[in-house]
């Protein structure tokens, strides 16, 4: 028999042709994701099984492919690839290779499970929470004594990609970063009950507050109860922030347990950027960001309310700086004595 080397290159060329040609078109196998242990599934994407599933559901009238043709994602597949993007915060070819499909596959999937769960922004995040009003500031008391509580808040900076055009500069915190300022409150379960994350990250706390839908609501006497908040904010009638000098052992412990109370947002936002990896930096543009943003506070109230495990953070991150405010309303000033003089002398 002859040697295949010795057959002539034109015609060895036309038969590789011919038989690639002749070969169907396979696809990469895909596993089904919920077919793992629930350890598995919560490393890999913060959620069991039951949570997924209750997440396919959710969201299966937004995202569901109306054909299967060219192998279309299915939903459980569509989730689990924006959860494990969510929960990494890694590339996009990351993303793909560890769910067997292309980066592009990987974008698109993502980018519709977030445009799906901004459909619900108003379900799961609501202010002043999802309880009653009382048995919030019951919860919010129990803490350290303080009364009248409905909210702690707070801003946090989000990491994002240079913002390209004349308002670049705008998005460069004081740490020199280009990021987003998100304000958000949280009630005393780490629920977030309010969320603003349109800022750049040079604008300052007291500002995105004061221009704020919930500042306006609370400028219109719509809540029975008060927010707390560090010195970034002005103490006001609604809005506690603790004293800048305390000189009396009243104003101490009114300090003391204020900074208590107020500590549950920045424990929110260690859950947060723990079970969500991908807010430690987005490479993403203002507005893309502001909705991945939405879309992860969203699924952390989804979590917390199923009581899904909390991860671990990876490291104790620096509360976000801001500049005092030096300023106080005297009317915020007066509320602050009083509740000093009745709950702390």
């Amino acid at each position: 028999m002859a040697s295949p080397f010795l057959k002539n290159p034109v015609e060895i060329g036309a038969q590789i042709i011919r038989r690639a040609l002749r070969r169907e078109i396979t696809f990469r196998d895909r596993h089904n994701p919920l077919a793992f242990p629930d350890d598995y599934l919560y490393e890999r994407y913060r959620f069991s099984a039951d949570s997924i599933v209750y997440l396919c559901r959710l969201l299966e009238p937004h995202i569901k492919n109306m054909t299967r043709r060219s192998h279309a994602l299915n939903v459980p597949q569509l989730i689990c690839i924006a959860l494990r993007f969510f929960a990494s915060g890694t590339y996009l070819h990351a993303v793909g290779d560890a769910e067997n499909i292309s980066k592009h596959t990987a974008c698109r999937a993502i980018r519709k499970v977030v445009i799906a769960l901004q459909e619900y922004i108003d379900v799961f995040i609501v202010f002043p929470g999802h309880l009653e009003t009382l048995a919030i500031k019951e919860g919010f008391y129990r803490i350290a004594g303080f009364p009248r509580v409905i909210g702690a808040i707070d801003c946090t900076h989000i990491a994002i990609s240079a913002a390209l055009g004349e308002h670049e500069a705008d998005f460069v915190n004081r740490k020199s970063i280009h990021s987003l300022n998100v304000q958000m409150t949280c009630d005393n379960q780490y629920l977030i009950t309010s969320l603003d994350a349109r800022w750049p990250g040079s604008v300052h706390d007291s500002r995105i507050f004061r221009e704020s839908v919930l500042g306006r609501r609370f400028e219109e006497w719509m809540f029975d109860g008060l927010l707390v908040g560090d010195r970034g904010y002005a103490c006001q009638r609604y809005l506690m922030t603790p004293y800048p000098d305390p000189d009396t052992r009243p104003q101490q412990q009114f300090n003391v347990a204020h900074s208590k109370t107020r500590v549950r947002i920045e424990n929110t936002f260690g859950i947060l950027k723990a079970r969500f990896n991908c807010l430690r930096g987005l490479r993403r543009s203002p507005q893309r960001a502001s909705q991945i943003v939405a879309a992860c506070a969203i699924l952390h109230n989804i979590a917390t309310i199923r009581k899904e495990k909390v991860p671990p953070p990876n490291h104790q991150l620096p509360p976000d700086e801001t500049d005092p405010i030096t300023l106080d309303f005297p009317s915020g000033r007066a509320l602050r004595d009083a509740i000093t003089a009745q709950y702390f002398n």
